[in-house]
């Protein structure tokens, strides 16, 4: 089994494979649908509304897969890893949560 270190590596490869796969597949559908924009099957309208859509369910498919890799990650871990893990991400939560503030912060000035 990999050891917990790799874990960054795999997260950010599936993160990227997932982003590309929305990228091509969002380029490809408004090419689509362009095409049939021309031709005069849909509408301008209708063809915004469906690239709209294919985006929003290609986004919530992609989410999906990630957080079932993640989690099947997780369930292979041991304890330890497991533990080590929560610091982690308790500690990226705090860091991203104090930029958060300081952007607040300098907003309200």
């Amino acid at each position: 089994m990999a050891g917990f270190e790799d874990l960054g590596e795999g997260a950010r490869k599936i993160f990227l494979a997932g982003v590309g796969a929305i990228a091509m597949s969002a380029d490809k559908s408004k090419e689509i649908i362009d095409d049939l924009v021309a031709k005069g099957e849909l509408t301008v309208e209708q063809g915004k509304q469906l690239n709209t859509e294919l985006k929003r369910k290609a986004k919530e498919a992609t989410s999906a897969s990630e957080s079932d890799a993640l989690e099947n990650r997780i369930k292979n871990m041991s304890e330890e890893e497991r533990a080590e893990f929560v610091k982690k991400v308790n500690a990226f939560a705090k860091q991203a949560d104090a930029e958060d503030a300081a952007k607040d912060a300098k907003s309200a000035e």
